[in-house]
């Protein structure tokens, strides 16, 4: 059940939510769970700028959440980044963040110190951690340091953010035990999950530009640049008679450009980003659900959502064992030890009928269930602070 159909509380709670990624770009983790919180909750989400992508500079809503974009000192320019070592720089650059940040705090009603602040964007770290308020979380989706050459003013910003807080939640006990957090926090370990009923129900309609491939189809569903490319080069020159399909968009702007021997091969396709409603009719059309991701101390404290994705459209899944929610699967999907073993599976995998119990396990990782216990912690550690 919904959160917004059960009881609601009379007082409400501001959250702003300070985002390493754009509300509109990618459907992750923070969409779903915030979106399921109760009506009670006024939620700000502060997305970061991005080259080339669509920006807000005036505030929009997505459903109950007001989204806004602010510039900070995340994206450096390429050969720039020595400069952001030295602390005055910093200061100056992200002096026009931290006064946009707080004049649309302020303009939309989020400016009171009874508010919750919510980080997952480790480059508001230090600012963030000094923004009054009644309550402060992190919430570890990924290893956020894992993402950049970590300079040590922003292991740093990070570091002053969690002593700061009063809950941190995390994905998984791989990374809990990189983030290695003050003893006074309270760690929650809160995995990913899936919408159930948006990928389990059954579309009809093809998408086109499935419509005309060759079968059987081998698709993976996500950001590229997670990919094993070579391992994915590898399955699609050992199987040239599969259609391998690559959906969703890339982060860096050169990912193409980089991949472009595995592109050109005439098995693979890639359409590119996908709407998240339409998601499911093309995951529902893989014959078999890809997870060839990279195997790397980034990923390996990762827990991927779109496990969940494919158990619930009842598709075949082939992964790579990169990460310890892989490996709890493997009740449900196929899990390759290595990449030689990975090429190899493709049509033991592609032949799995336990559709049923994917499901059933999908179902039991819902954002539902997941949004719920976020909101739990959430009003208790309020509760907590009030007494």
């Amino acid at each position: 059940m919904s959160l917004r159909s059960g009881h609601k509380r009379s007082d409400e709670v501001a959250l702003v939510w300070f985002s390493e990624i754009q509300w509109d770009f990618l459907s992750t983790r923070k969409q779903r769970l915030l979106q399921r919180f109760p009506e009670g909750w006024r939620i700000l989400f502060v997305e970061p700028f991005a080259l080339g992508r669509r920006q807000h500079w005036l505030p929009v809503k997505r459903g109950r959440v007001t989204v806004v974009t602010v510039p900070f000192v995340k994206n450096v320019p390429q050969g720039m980044a020595p400069l952001f070592d030295l602390p005055p720089v910093r200061r100056l650059v992200s002096f026009s963040g931290r006064l946009l940040a707080a004049f649309w705090t302020r303009a939309l009603g989020f400016a009171s110190p009874g508010r919750i602040i919510g980080l997952s964007n480790i480059f508001w770290g230090s600012v963030a951690a000094t923004m009054p308020c009644r309550l402060r979380f992190y919430d570890a989706n990924d290893d956020h340091l894992g993402f950049t050459c970590a300079p040590s003013w922003l292991r740093d910003s990070l570091r002053r953010y969690m002593e700061a807080s009063d809950l941190l939640f995390f994905v998984s006990q791989e990374l809990l035990a990189k983030l290695q957090p003050p003893a006074g926090v309270r760690c929650v370990e809160l995995g990913n999950g899936v919408d159930f009923d948006h990928f389990s129900r059954p579309r009809t309609a093809v998408p086109e530009a499935l419509a005309s491939l060759p079968g059987p189809i081998l698709g993976y569903a996500g950001a590229l640049d997670w990919l094993d490319a070579t391992l994915v080069e590898s399955v699609a020159k050992a199987w040239p008679e599969y259609s391998v399909v690559l959906v969703g968009p890339a982060y860096a702007h050169d990912w193409k450009e980089k991949h472009a021997s595995l592109l050109s091969l005439p098995n693979v396709h890639c359409p590119g980003k996908v709407d998240y409603e339409e998601l499911p009719a093309w995951v529902q059309r893989f014959d078999l659900a890809l997870m060839p991701l990279e195997r790397s101390e980034l990923k390996r404290a990762s827990h991927p959502n779109k496990l969940y994705e494919y158990a619930a459209a009842g598709v075949p899944v082939l992964a790579i064992d990169y990460c310890s929610a892989v490996d709890r699967a493997r009740q449900v999907v196929t899990v390759a030890r290595t990449p030689e073993e990975f090429v190899r599976l493709v049509p033991e995998a592609m032949a799995d009928q336990r559709r049923e119990a994917r499901q059933a396990f999908a179902r039991g990782h819902g954002w539902d269930s997941l949004a719920a216990a976020m909101v739990k912690e959430l009003r208790e550690a309020l509760d907590r602070s009030r007494a």
